[in-house]
């Protein structure tokens, strides 16, 4: 599969040049979506400096919990499967988890913690409606400080701004990115 808009190639800016080699694995080409940003100096510039991949208010499992639900929902195997592949193991989320996140929901079994159930409610939600319904507001807000709940909320809006960049662009899938899981027969 192409994408409907080229990714930019070498020669690069130097600064984004220095980016694109801070974002990559050692010997790894860059990701698709960092090139095809990298078509216009600024654009590249606002995406990756609205990154929310530093130590915040979430834990990384937090993290990639939102990131792979809002993703997921949205159906962008793209960025769903490099995250996958990245933070998986380190987020310590199960193949059960992974196919929640896609095809299940938070009552499904494999989610005991009551935070992250919450966490994927609040997804579904700004999914649906680019709101939390008051009730589901006040349990979030229970289990998390106002800070972290602002970094729910900017998690998931990044992540959906990700999602139209990556299925509108067509990005082809990563070589080393995980697929979404195939629907189980019921």
């Amino acid at each position: 599969m192409s994408t409907r808009i080229t990714p930019a190639a070498p020669p690069f800016s130097a600064s984004v040049q220095a980016q694109l080699q801070h974002l990559s694995a050692p010997g790894k080409p860059a990701l698709a979506l960092f090139t095809l940003m990298a078509r216009d100096e600024r654009l590249f510039q606002r995406l990756v400096g609205g990154s929310l991949l530093d130590k915040g208010n979430l834990t990384l499992r937090q993290r990639e919990i939102v990131t792979d639900r809002i993703t997921a929902r949205g159906g962008c195997e793209y960025e769903w499967g490099v995250h996958v592949a990245l933070f998986k193991t380190k987020a310590g989320l199960s193949d059960e988890q992974l196919y929640s996140l896609v095809h299940g929901g938070a009552d499904d079994a494999c989610w005991s913690d009551a935070l992250e159930r919450v966490l994927i409610r609040a997804c579904d939600a700004l999914h649906d409606s680019c709101t939390v319904p008051p009730a589901l507001w006040a349990e979030l807000v229970d289990c998390l400080p106002e800070a972290a709940v602002l970094e729910v909320l900017m998690v998931a809006g990044f992540y959906r701004t990700v999602t139209y960049l990556a299925n509108a662009t067509e990005l082809p899938l990563e070589p080393f990115s995980a697929r979404f899981p195939p629907r189980c027969a019921t």
